[in-house]
């Protein structure tokens, strides 16, 4: 659904519809003013109460996807949003942006209950142009997240200065439609009591339970454009990997290396010896559960250092899927991507095969902290002597 830029001050939200811009590339042509009523700068922007001035009325958060350091994450399978805070400098205490301050108190009153003194938070995101797709009403905390996870300050780096900035867990509640009464009735102080209110955030604010918008997808495969990366910039960070290894079984190790970044669970991941290996590039385990009582699920990893416009097709993935042993999964680390009709057949067959194609692993490298092409080189010289 797209709604045009006439029709924005008077529109209900609904979930991944976009608002459409005037066509300006200037801040005259942002979306988020007109149909927010929110300033036309910033990734966090509050409304105030037009009767109580002191008083907020609700947050607009915006991503644009542009800071490669702070790319927020949502997790559509369980309605969930990994959001970052503000302070994208170094040189600044991490308090010393409005919106990290805002942050830092929300979640204050989560942890103390007081959820009435929590505005409601609606979240955007870019799309083409000046564009923004409504992705959703937030409150602050998951419940599926451990309470000191919830809202935690991390480190980055840049121009080899460190800094600190946050890292937020919201919940997008299952509210596929705003209407903008209560929009209205926020703004004169009355969203608890609005006939409008959406009833899943009101439940959040008096008993404290979530009501995510989880949403399973109907297609589990992934066509080329989703497992590669789409910029240029971000090609030639992959192009670098695939250049650096000039012998694909030395790739190898990176994949492994790249699979323990991914996941924290992933144990004893070994690499195989190169004839007596039975066509797998490594050997691993998987730990569910703590310390005091788990299990360790065995998997093999393969590897293929393809170039980026060459696709791995269904013959190469029926042979791993033939390697698989009885209770074991596969994991698949490809610097290009699974063909169309391969990646189809994987999962309409149901068979336990986890892909991470070029994309993912630029994810998984960015969320490590190696984000610019010399720290990606920085990371393979350092961890994976240089191939002749």
């Amino acid at each position: 659904m797209r709604v045009s830029y006439n029709e924005l001050n008077q529109t209900d939200l609904i979930v991944d519809a976009i608002y459409e811009s005037n066509g300006n590339t200037n801040l005259s042509g942002d979306v988020l003013g007109p149909l927010m009523g929110v300033g036309n700068m910033g990734g966090f922007r509050i409304k105030r109460q037009t009767k109580n001035n002191k008083n907020i009325a609700y947050i607009v958060l915006e991503s644009t996807g542009k800071e490669i350091d702070w790319i927020d994450k949502i997790d559509i399978d369980v309605g969930r949003l990994l959001y970052y805070g503000d302070n994208r400098e170094p040189g600044r205490e991490i308090h010393a942006t409005k919106g990290n301050i805002r942050l830092k108190e929300y979640f204050k009153r989560l942890s103390e209950g007081n959820r009435k003194e929590i505005p409601p938070f609606f979240y955007f995101t870019s799309e083409e142009g000046r564009n923004r797709q409504f992705k959703g009403l937030l409150v602050p905390g998951d419940s599926r997240i451990q309470p000191e996870e919830q809202l935690v300050a991390v480190w980055r780096s840049k121009t080899l200065q460190r800094y600190q900035n946050y890292r937020a867990y919201f919940t997008i509640l299952n509210t596929p439609r705003i209407d903008r009464k209560w929009i209205d009735d926020l703004l004169v102080g009355k969203g608890y009591n609005s006939l409008n209110a959406p009833a899943e955030w009101k439940q959040w604010v008096t008993v404290g339970i979530y009501t995510p918008l989880e949403s399973i997808p109907s297609v589990e495969y992934r066509t080329k454009a989703e497992q590669i990366p789409s910029k240029a910039e971000e090609l030639e960070k992959i192009k670098q990997i695939y250049s650096y290894f000039k012998d694909p079984y030395t790739f190898e190790l990176c994949a492994i290396r790249i699979i323990e970044l991914m996941d924290s669970n992933i144990r004893e991941c070994q690499h195989t010896r190169y004839v007596k290996d039975g066509g797998r590039d490594a050997v691993g385990k998987y730990r569910i559960g703590n310390f005091s009582g788990y299990i360790d699920l065995d998997f093999i990893l393969e590897a293929k250092c393809y170039d980026i416009n060459n696709g791995i097709h269904t013959k190469e993935v029926a042979r791993l899927i033939s390697r698989l042993r009885y209770r074991q999964f596969g994991i698949l680390v490809t610097t290009s991507y699974v063909d169309l009709q391969a990646y189809k057949e994987l999962k309409e067959d149901q068979h336990p095969v986890v892909i991470v194609s070029a994309k993912d692993i630029l994810e998984i490298l960015y969320k490590a902290g190696y984000k610019t092409l010399k720290e990606i080189d920085d990371w393979l010289h350092v961890n994976f002597l240089p191939q002749i």
